[in-house]
């Protein structure tokens, strides 16, 4: 991954410009420029930032990440813009988003939203890279997806020929689903899985996950989280990036801050001992609130140590 896009550590800016109540105190002041000097401070050289195409659809949303974009530029990082929902489809089932998949006037809107970021930002190629959309669900969108991914790229070229470009598969991202990407003769697309396994632990009391027992607790110990579990769980995706020099990027991964910070911090160390052993870039979720915080007071006592595995 250094060898493309330049990066290989980074941190989410979730819950800004996605996933909220699109207040205007929200998206002012949820993230300000301190913020992403604190980040450049802890060493790492990228921040991904989920975008919701409401957002962009505001008369000044574009212009919030150009914002975004130009306080990274003046702190040395460089960032990947997610498009975290689109019209017609969001990971989030509560968000009542459908019909992309099979709906080319939603489709459409999606190009659109794309070309225009390409216009904006292809550039600035050097600092800033495209990622099409976050975490289809079900299998059953692959071929639509596939397809659609397709068409956007090539829509994006005709604009931002040098852009690096972010593509993921179903299940949420999941690495056994890179296999089923159609991955494009195109020298730069970097192949995007999330993993935020074992789920029993990574989630434990989590309010949105309707089949975990709220009331359950899982230690590290107990989760069965070894180095060679994160090995078998990264190795579809591994044996595509072998096979076809793409790399890999895992856009999302982290702890639910009801473990305690210990086993927080054993989680990542195991993980990031994977990650680097076959060169893996990653962007931990996320930089602040939304329950996995990284810079929230409860990870106070370990967060010298966290941000050195990051």
């Amino acid at each position: 991954m250094q060898q493309s896009f330049g990066i290989r550590k980074g941190v989410n800016l979730g819950g800004w410009l996605s996933q909220c109540d699109y207040s205007e105190d929200r998206l002012d002041n949820f993230i300000k420029e301190e913020d992403i000097r604190k980040i450049a401070s802890w060493g790492l050289d990228h921040v991904r930032l989920p975008i919701d195409y409401n957002v962009l659809e505001c008369a000044d949303g574009y212009d919030r990440v150009d914002r975004a974009i130009g306080w990274c530029r003046a702190n040395g990082l460089k960032i990947v813009l997610d498009l975290h929902k689109t019209r017609g489809f969001s990971f989030d089932q509560g968000e009542a988003e459908s019909g992309f998949f099979d709906n080319p006037t939603y489709q459409e809107m999606f190009y659109s939203l794309w070309t225009e970021m390409a216009r904006r930002w292809g550039s600035l190629h050097e600092d800033v890279a495209f990622e099409l959309l976050n975490e289809v669900t079900d299998a059953s969108y692959m071929p639509a997806w596939n397809r659609i991914a397709g068409e956007c790229i090539r829509r994006i070229r005709t604009i931002a020929p040098q852009s690096w470009i972010l593509v993921g598969g179903y299940d949420n991202n999941s690495a056994y689903a890179v296999p089923t990407i159609a991955i494009p003769e195109d020298d730069r697309v970097i192949l995007n899985f999330h993993c935020y396994l074992p789920l029993p632990f990574t989630h434990q009391g989590a309010y949105w996950v309707p089949f975990l027992d709220r009331d359950a607790r899982v230690a590290f110990d107990e989760s069965g989280a070894t180095e060679s579990y994160f090995e078998g769980i990264f190795e579809p995706a591994v044996n595509i990036m072998k096979r076809n020099g793409k790399p890999l990027y895992c856009g999302e991964y982290g702890v639910i801050d009801i473990a305690s910070p210990e086993d927080i911090l054993r989680w990542y160390r195991t993980i990031h001992s994977v990650f680097e052993r076959y060169g893996i870039a990653r962007c931990a979720w996320t930089y602040k609130g939304m329950d996995f915080g990284l810079s929230d007071p409860r990870l106070d006592g370990i967060r010298d140590e966290l941000i050195t595995l990051l």
